[in-house]
């Protein structure tokens, strides 16, 4: 903790003096250097999509620009990160939008529970007036949302099968530190804990927490199948993301440059949701070697009568019951 504390100081201080410069366009000069975060390591989408963005910004701007990725969570969890971001000690990374909601709230729309049928659904909506007008609640925030990833859905792990509802009845369960996430395990008798998912698997492995929901994903890459082998395919959140840089960065780019960082961010966008969904069966595969075993759930009703009780709490932060409505029956 006190290496990062001194990191993000030392990058503050680095970052401030970097905005005083001219940004830097020639291979004559030595090129900017921006600290961008990742959860994970170089075999990941979550780190991946910065390779490709580095390597189209050094296209597209040549030698103005290097990535510094520092991978594995060693900046922090996403919360962490968020707050390197705002301070603008550290420039770039991804993050869930049930993290960014401790900022913006009425984003926490697009982390309803059983709201969305599909990726496509998602995107549809996040492409639209709503996806628009969160992006402008991040930038007040002093967040540059510049597009929309998906991580995919989130799935119910623990150390026994849990198909119904009421089987969570007293289950001490490790949730997003989120208001929305805890609303909803504990409509279900969950115990909600706020843990960060660098702290998870050990949380499991000690029985501190004995469930947890994920995406398939990132239950593969933190090895959590070793903890929580058991599986629900749930699909009860598909969990947005965006791709984002820090506010003071972005204000210290010039008029030229923003365009470019706009069309690298969004084909890097694209690029990550096709290696999430290639990443989703190849996690799986490795999971189920190492002894996963996966249930659908059962009583259906009663699991969206749970996640209902959140529409009603929310509507009026995300913009009303007519506007969540609107959204589930979407084309």
């Amino acid at each position: 903790m006190q290496n990062r504390r001194q990191f993000l100081q030392t990058s503050l201080t680095a970052g401030a003096a970097m905005l005083a410069t001219p940004a830097l366009t020639g291979r004559a000069r030595a090129a900017t250097t921006l600290t961008v975060a990742s959860l994970f390591g170089d075999d990941k989408p979550e780190t991946k999509v910065w390779v490709k963005i580095g390597t189209l910004l050094d296209q597209k701007l040549p030698g103005a620009f290097r990535l510094n990725i520092v991978k594995n969570g060693a900046l922090g969890g996403e919360k962490e990160v968020a707050e390197g971001i705002k301070l603008g000690s550290i420039q770039a990374s991804l993050a869930t939008t049930s993290i960014l909601s401790g900022w913006a709230p009425e984003i926490q729309i697009l982390d309803l529970p059983f709201l969305f049928r599909d990726r496509q659904h998602v995107r549809n909506v996040v492409e639209g007036e709503i996806g628009t007008e969160l992006k402008k609640k991040l930038a007040a925030q002093g967040f540059v949302a510049l597009d929309y990833i998906n991580y995919g859905a989130r799935e119910l792990l623990a150390k026994q099968p849990i198909t119904k509802p009421e089987q969570l009845k007293g289950v001490r369960m490790r949730v997003i530190q989120s208001r929305l996430h805890t609303k909803l395990w504990s409509s279900f008798g969950a115990i909600p804990i706020g843990i960060p998912i660098t702290e998870t698997y050990n949380a499991l492995q000690t029985g501190v927490a004995g469930a947890m929901d994920l995406t398939k994903s990132a239950y593969a890459g933190f090895k959590l199948y070793e903890v929580v082998p058991d599986m629900t395919e749930t699909n009860h959140i598909w969990a947005s993301g965006v791709l984002y840089f820090s506010q003071m960065f972005w204000n210290g780019l010039t008029d030229a440059q923003k365009p470019v960082f706009q069309e690298v961010a969004s084909e890097g966008a694209r690029y990550f949701n096709q290696l999430m969904v290639e990443d989703e069966t190849s996690s799986m595969k490795l999971a189920t070697a190492h002894g996963c075993k996966i249930f659908q759930p059962q009583e259906k009703s009663e699991w969206e009568k749970g996640a209902r009780s959140v529409w009603n709490d929310f509507a009026p932060i995300v913009g009303g019951m007519d506007r969540i409505e609107s959204i589930r029956s979407a084309a």
